[in-house]
């Protein structure tokens, strides 16, 4: 094991999911991010992030359970169709490259991160909840395994968006992604294999150390705070990608 390569993305590992327990979103952003910049095809960087996400999305999960943040009526609604959706993004991501679709992805992002940001300065800006969660998880999902990262941005975002609870949307989603990431792994591993162990490996340690401080955290955190967190986050990797995206 190239011992060097592994503290390097446990650094990341833990970084990523330190911000994506206590705000909902950005791991596999964030570690999909570093691996495509290294020169990973995304089949392999989804493939890579996903195995990893398979341990810290369950250590996650059972934080925000052990600390109440999740609201189980709406984790079903989001987790069953978003395993569909995912494991139809996974098999298509092993057959066509997923590059194609991203700068639509980060646009629908970049509009979700103002009304969350917009939201976090105390004005609602729809009084209706997401009546539909399994249309969210579905194209979450689908997106998610698509992308290598998106589950929580997509979710989290579109549910907070609509006027959802802080933090329980935030342990909802973190809860329902560990279903929904099992799915996608098994698929993509099923296609592809895994190649790059030490990376893996590095990605997991960092995200198990980080989980449950994490959880704890959104159970302290006021949530005006959060939501501010949130969307200059969502704005912040938006704006980013599409530049990456329009510059290349």
């Amino acid at each position: 094991m190239d011992w060097s390569q592994f503290l390097m993305f446990a650094g990341v590992g833990l970084l990523a999911q330190l911000v994506d327990g206590a705000l909902g979103m950005a791991y596999g952003l964030v570690s999909s991010s570093v691996l495509l910049a290294l020169g990973l095809p995304p089949a392999v960087a989804s493939t890579t992030v996903h195995t990893a996400e398979m341990v810290t999305t369950g250590v996650s999960g059972g934080a925000h359970a052990f600390f109440g943040n999740v609201d189980w009526k709406a984790f079903r609604r989001l987790a069953i169709p978003g395993v569909v959706g995912g494991v139809i993004g996974a098999w298509f991501l092993a057959s066509v490259p997923g590059d194609a679709i991203k700068p639509y992805v980060y646009a629908y992002l970049l509009i979700l991160g103002v009304v969350v940001l917009v939201r976090a300065t105390g004005r609602i800006v729809s009084h209706h909840r997401v009546r539909y969660k399994g249309v969210v998880g579905f194209f979450a999902g689908l997106l998610d395994a698509i992308g290598g990262g998106g589950w929580g941005p997509i979710a989290t975002s579109t549910l907070l968006a609509r006027g959802g609870n802080v933090r329980q949307t935030i342990g909802t989603v973190n809860a329902a992604e560990f279903v929904v990431t099992i799915a996608i792994s098994t698929t993509l591993i099923a296609h592809m294999g895994v190649q790059h162990w030490t990376i893996v490996l590095g990605l997991l340690s960092g995200g198990v150390i980080a989980a449950p401080v994490a959880a704890w955290l959104v159970r302290h955190l006021p949530p005006r705070y959060v939501m501010g967190a949130v969307g200059c986050l969502i704005i912040g990797i938006s704006l980013f990608q599409l530049a990456r995206q329009f510059l290349r």
